[in-house]
């Protein structure tokens, strides 16, 4: 235990003298916990590392504070980097011993039956579509968006190949949200982004993983918010979501009746995806709800809850929402940890999951790359 942003009065310390980076938590205690381990695979303490994760957090909030980040990893690694300089309070032999046989992850129910493949393309082929669209758009690079323009400029057009369609696609999801994170350049760039998803000469996989993109960014805010929910709860804070995640989420929202209106013409997976894009942008459309009903969702399917909660936030139906989330968080366990906490809303849960368990479940149908020109 060490007070919060001892290193910054450390005249050894790299942050010495430096202003804080946290100074909403000036005069708070820092309590720090490593997780070592030695003689077992990661993968196999997984549900007991998580488990601890959700006492300690508990155990903060009990203390009105929170969790903030965690540290793990081989004993003789960790032990031999962690210091002790400012520790004021150290609790000799704190160790928790391993269960024996150790907890295994909750059995997941079967998915629901194959997508109907879906190519990505060459990213030669891939990467023309995409400029002939910016081209389309914007005519040249002068009055294009920061996160569209290196596809007009004359170092992309005659450098070196992509070699896969992935490494394309990650260069320009990265270009429009670096890291993911919303900024004015992203919400610039939504429109390009729509009508990429709308260009028939863009391959439907690689369709797919554009509307992944695009549910990402329209979760950022909700995401941001479960991650920090605690924290706003211990500092009596207010939540309130960045101006570049608001206004990114609007303007896939407000591009989004095109996509919906092409309902008829795409396939399940893509549908699926639609529809957790209309719930995210809070978008009430019954061609959307309806689509739901008829995907292939069978009973007692992982797809069948992730369908159940993408209906609930459609519909904004509270009292479905809840048991939707308690049987996604039944096999889930990356749900299960963040609805550990009270702080957490139902709703902005049930958001902030929603990106990655459709794109679990759509991409499984997206063929892999050809080694295509």
């Amino acid at each position: 235990m060490r007070v919060h942003d001892h290193f910054r009065f450390v005249p050894s310390s790299f942050w010495y003298g430096r202003p804080s980076m946290d100074p909403e938590l000036e005069g708070w205690w820092q309590v720090f916990s490593l997780a070592i381990y030695s003689g077992y695979e990661r993968t196999a303490l997984e549900p007991f590392l998580r488990s601890e994760r959700i006492r300690v957090a508990h155990v903060a909030r009990a203390h009105s504070g929170f969790q903030q980040g965690y540290s793990e990893g081989h004993a003789a690694i960790l032990e031999r980097v962690f210091t002790r300089d400012g520790l004021v309070h150290e609790q000799a032999g704190a160790e928790v011993a391993l269960p024996s046989p150790l907890p295994k992850d909750p059995v997941r129910p079967p998915a629901g039956p194959p997508w109907k493949t879906s190519e990505v393309g060459g990213p030669a082929v891939l990467a023309r579509a995409v400029v002939a669209v910016a081209e389309r758009m914007y005519g040249s690079a002068e009055d294009v968006p920061d996160a569209v323009g290196w596809l007009l400029d004359e170092e992309f057009a005659f450098g070196e190949p992509y070699g896969s369609t992935g490494e394309f696609l990650g260069d320009l999801a990265d270009a429009v949200a670096h890291q993911g994170t919303c900024t004015d350049t992203t919400v610039e760039a939504v429109p390009f982004l729509m009508e990429l998803v709308c260009d028939d000469n863009v391959a439907p996989g690689s369709r797919l993983v554009l509307l992944g993109d695009l549910l990402r960014l329209a979760a950022s805010g909700s995401a941001v918010e479960v991650s920090l929910a605690d924290r706003i709860a211990a500092l009596g804070c207010v939540w309130e979501e960045s101006a570049a995640e608001y206004l990114t989420r609007r303007a896939i929202g407000s591009e989004l009746p095109r996509l919906l209106s092409r309902w008829e013409d795409e396939s399940d997976a893509a549908g699926f995806a639609l529809g957790a894009l209309a719930a995210l942008c809070g978008t009430r459309d019954q061609r959307a709800l309806s689509g739901l009903a008829a995907l292939p969702a069978p009973a007692g399917s992982s797809r069948a809850d992730v369908v159940s909660l993408v209906a609930a936030l459609l519909s904004d139906d509270r009292e479905g929402l809840v048991p939707a989330l308690d049987g996604l968080a039944s096999w889930e366990p990356r749900v299960a940890e963040k609805a550990a906490s009270p702080s957490v809303d139902p709703q902005t849960l049930g958001l902030a999951v929603l990106p990655d368990l459709v794109l679990e479940d759509v991409t499984s149908g997206i063929a892999a790359e050809r080694d295509l020109p």
